[in-house]
């Protein structure tokens, strides 16, 4: 079974994000995730968390190189914010490191009125060449998401998994993989887990979330536990992310989430 993570930005939000942690490590888990650096400007005690993380046994797994919309670290689909980007994405693994993170989801950002999508299509993958040259250099690894255009992300160019497994394998590095995730591609077509077998040799990361309403994963249509199993099968090594919003309290939906990914474990639990 995957060792599986928790993004901390989708919980306890009142809290500064040590503080969550924290509360992860209550609830059982021994890995997380976040996003950005910096957002809105503020202080995220980004080395707090590190120092929290290092001295409890906690991976810290990944962050973020740029936004969706690209509103903060520049656009993938755009050749012109293609050195905006490998500036951010450099600052991005200089701060990741000092935490001992090493791995970053990137996201392509939207789609650009009356450019081609081939033309698109082009500049992400030459982008993601770039920034491979980067990531090798530094042993860091990327993630490319594909998210959905129906409910969370109009416009943005990267909705379909399938696409996003062609782009990383024409870029060609093994430092650039594609986070599939689990929520997103329900809502843009299903079929999880026959599309998870197809694309495995690709995929680094997962993320999950109960669809629709983007909360606790035993709530809604998917079959959480029989993914899981599929995931297994495939002699996937990477982690699990949780990133979802508690519909209840978040101390009993953490500790229950924890059970529902132990319930599909053999063996010794790894998270």
């Amino acid at each position: 079974m995957p060792r599986v993570d928790v993004c901390i930005e989708a919980v306890f939000e009142d809290l500064p994000l040590v503080e969550r942690a924290k509360r992860v490590r209550d609830a059982g888990f021994d890995a997380i995730e976040f996003w950005f650096y910096d957002m809105g400007g503020e202080d995220r005690g980004i080395p707090a968390l590190g120092k929290f993380c290092a001295e409890n046994g906690i991976l810290i797994n990944n962050a973020v190189v740029n936004a969706p919309d690209a509103s903060i670290g520049g656009s993938l689909v755009d050749p012109d914010d293609r050195p905006k980007y490998i500036a951010r994405l450099k600052e991005t693994i200089k701060i990741c490191k000092d935490i001992n993170c090493h791995a970053a989801i990137t996201c392509t950002g939207n789609c650009l009125p009356g450019v081609s999508l081939y033309a698109q299509k082009r500049s992400v993958i030459d982008t993601l060449k770039a920034a491979a040259e980067v990531a090798e250099a530094e042993d860091f690894q990327l993630f490319l998401e594909a998210l959905n255009t129906r409910v969370d992300h109009h416009g943005y160019f990267l909705w379909s998994a399938e696409e996003g497994a062609d782009i990383v394998r024409q870029v060609g590095s093994p430092k650039v993989k594609l986070l599939f995730d689990i929520y997103h591609m329900q809502i843009m077509g299903g079929n999880i887990i026959e599309r998870i077998r197809e694309l495995i040799d690709v995929i680094g990361h997962f993320h999950s979330a109960g669809v629709p309403g983007r909360h606790d994963l035993d709530i809604g249509e998917l079959n959480y536990p029989n993914i899981l199993r599929a995931i297994d099968e495939t002699g996937y090594k990477g982690l699990f992310g949780l990133e979802y919003w508690p519909a209840g309290d978040q101390m009993e939906s953490l500790k229950r989430m924890r059970q529902l990914t132990l319930s599909t474990q053999s063996g010794q639990p790894r998270c």
